[in-house]
């Protein structure tokens, strides 16, 4: 389990301290045919229960290098659209043992993403987790929370939507990180009206009940930016 490791007293008579690096990754995925996508965090199982990817941090690296290097060697997680700074678990008694002071991040890996993973991970629905190591289920909302905060004022959907999509698939996307519907049309008129999307003048396929082939968009960035300080996309009461 990622709290596992070395102890890095000073030495001195001190209590031990350790400092890890934990990644909250979420992606939109397809889990059962025919139905609506759901959000998604990346899970690692160790002993009994399952965890977040992570561990320690690297002694050349700054922390968010660890967190892309942790994913990249250990879960083969390489296309992290977005990470950021999540928060730092600091409570005493977080995990057995010596002393371990978590610094967590946010990763966020978009849709048409490569879905290499090895053997001890999974990808597990954020409203269905298993069984989880410490205090992993408070980190996960924590996260959850800050995305959703996000897709209202920010254009942080970019990272978890592929190059170009129809506004049905994106809707989908922003439901499943939502947790609520969101109509199709007024997600179309907001975005284009903060210039978060752009048609690209394309068309993608048919779907299977036919139709006209749906206008194909794009993020206009592919970087985090705030697009209103306002939230419009807001729960329904």
């Amino acid at each position: 389990m990622s709290a596992e490791g070395s102890d890095s007293s000073a030495g001195d008579g001190s209590v031990g301290l350790r400092v890890e690096v934990l990644s909250v990754v979420f992606q939109v995925r397809e889990t059962q045919p025919d139905t609506a996508p759901a959000l998604c965090v990346l899970l690692t199982k160790s002993s009994d229960a399952w965890a977040l990817p992570g561990g320690d941090v690297g002694a050349a690296e700054t922390l968010s290098e660890s967190a892309r290097r942790l994913l990249a060697d250990k879960m083969d997680v390489r296309k992290v659209a977005h990470l950021e700074q999540l928060s730092v678990f600091s409570d005493p008694h977080r995990v057995p043992g010596i002393r371990t002071i978590a610094s967590t991040y946010i990763g966020l890996v978009p849709t048409d993403a490569p879905a290499r993973l090895p053997a001890e991970a999974a990808w597990h629905e954020v409203d269905a987790l298993p069984s989880l190591a410490y205090d992993h289920a408070d980190i996960i909302a924590a996260g959850r929370h800050r995305v959703a905060a996000k897709l209202s004022y920010t254009n942080i959907a970019f990272a978890l939507a592929p190059a170009r999509f129809p506004m049905s698939e994106l809707s989908e996307i922003y439901c499943a990180a939502l947790g609520y519907a969101v109509d199709t049309t007024n997600l179309l008129r907001i975005l284009s009206r903060r210039a978060v999307v752009v048609s690209t003048g394309t068309v993608g396929k048919t779907g299977r009940t036919g139709g006209r082939p749906p206008a194909l968009y794009a993020f206009a960035d592919n970087e985090l930016r705030v697009t209103d300080e306002f939230a419009t996309l807001r729960p329904p009461m």
